[in-house]
């Protein structure tokens, strides 16, 4: 059976704005308050899709949900219709009103965890989709992600599509962020690795132990196919709020920071012994501080055609001449990836994701592919109305004060229902 990735990545909203929400985040709180640029964010994601398609690959796309969302407030008692009580909110709470806003669902690589056939006991692409119940903004795309999940991937013959788990932060998931599989082919049995975040004095960590084992549990991944380890303390201190912040793994090529999993060289021994012709990349020549700022971990890591892989990257890894010199010293060492991408995702960036938040890896057979909902996977001729679409509806800037003009939120469900009408 010959198994390959498709990468689904999530459209950037028409709300999009840096509104500081992420507790944790550094370039959150960094660009709190600045103004945003809707429309740039989400042609600047599409050209990053049309990077990897013209590599070859298959890039699918996950819509953005309507924002502002009104049925929280319906549920703690506001009444009228969603002009009326979105004017109230924002009045009352204006914390409240801006989680309501964010379109923070463009960080698809927290939409679920994805489960690789041939690694779930029934042999089906299993996903779990997130409950994010630590953030309020991230936990409102729980269901919306679910009832996508179930359209695009709805035959149950290769699919099965998990609810997301109980919300609150016993159960905190916040999905394939915390997630690594290294196998020596897609196609093969893989190693499933779920990192999780153990208590520190900074900031929360969101990806809780028994989340993970939960979700191993629901993708019935074969139990000496399953570890958990835990992150690094001082890298969820210095920013690294998810382990895709400081790791990356394909395949059986593991890309980490020296300092990203406590106890690291003792589990570099371990994936050793398990996996044939497994190839760690540890860098210890930049600090954690520089890896967060850049992103270097937070690129794609991905199989070309020809075997080879390739690193998509953030533009900003340019910014720092030592980062840029260790992407040169990857590219050229005695391991697979020899090429680098560079793509412009400044807007994203800017409120804390890079080339690998903004999508979800799922491993695919032919015949699953087949039978995807071909709706989300693009060509040429989809993409390209995609960019039309978002140079039609969506606003060139927003500054925090435009958040609460109605006129913005009417702009918001045009896109929508541009959207909407799109796919059919």
């Amino acid at each position: 059976m010959i198994v390959s990735e498709a990468n689904f990545d999530g459209l950037i909203g028409p709300t999009h704005n840096y509104a500081g929400l992420s507790l944790g985040n550094v370039a959150s709180a960094l660009h709190a308050g600045q103004a945003s640029y809707p429309r740039q964010a989400a042609l600047q994601g599409l050209q990053k899709m049309k990077s990897l398609m013209d590599m070859g690959l298959t890039q699918g796309v996950f819509l953005p949900p309507l924002r502002p969302v009104t049925g929280l407030l319906h549920h703690i008692g506001y009444k009228g219709d969603d002009k009326t009580i979105l004017t109230q909110a924002a009045k009352d709470d204006r914390q409240l009103f801006n989680n309501l806003c964010s379109a923070s669902s463009m960080w698809a690589a927290n939409a679920a965890t994805v489960i690789a056939a041939p690694d779930s006991d029934d042999g089906r692409v299993h996903f779990i989709a997130a409950n994010l119940a630590t953030m309020l903004h991230r936990h409102l795309e729980a269901k919306t992600t679910y009832n996508q999940l179930n359209q695009i991937f709805s035959n149950s013959c290769f699919f099965a599509i998990h609810h997301p788990l109980p919300c609150g932060q016993h159960f905190s998931d916040e999905g394939a962020a915390n997630h690594m599989r290294i196998t020596s082919a897609h196609s093969n049995t893989g190693l499933n690795i779920f990192v999780y975040g153990e208590k520190n004095d900074v900031f929360p960590a969101r990806q809780k132990l028994r989340a993970s084992q939960a979700v191993a549990r629901l993708g019935e991944v074969k139990s000496d196919q399953t570890w958990f380890i835990p992150q690094n303390k001082e890298a969820i201190a210095k920013g690294a709020f998810h382990n895709d912040v400081v790791a990356v793994a394909n395949e059986y090529v593991l890309l980490a920071h020296a300092e990203a999993f406590e106890n690291q060289g003792e589990w570099i021994d371990r994936i050793s012994q398990k996996i044939d012709g497994f190839i760690p990349v540890i860098i210890d020549d930049i600090t954690l501080e520089q890896a967060v700022k850049s992103y270097l971990f937070n690129s794609q890591l991905v199989t070309l055609k020809d075997r080879t892989m390739a690193l998509i990257l953030p533009r900003e890894v340019k910014n720092d001449p030592a980062v840029w010199e260790t992407v040169n010293r990857i590219i050229g060492g005695n391991n697979p990836i020899n090429k680098a991408v560079v793509v412009d995702v400044r807007e994203s960036m800017s409120n804390g994701g890079g080339p690998a938040c903004l999508r979800l890896r799922v491993p695919l057979s032919k015949s699953a592919l087949a039978a995807v909902d071909q709706r989300y996977i693009l060509n040429n001729e989809r993409w390209e109305k995609l960019c039309e679409l978002v140079e039609n509806f969506w606003p060139e800037k927003i500054t925090p004060d435009d958040l609460v003009a109605p006129e913005l939120w009417k702009s918001a469900v045009r896109a929508h229902w541009a959207l909407t009408s799109w796919l059919g």
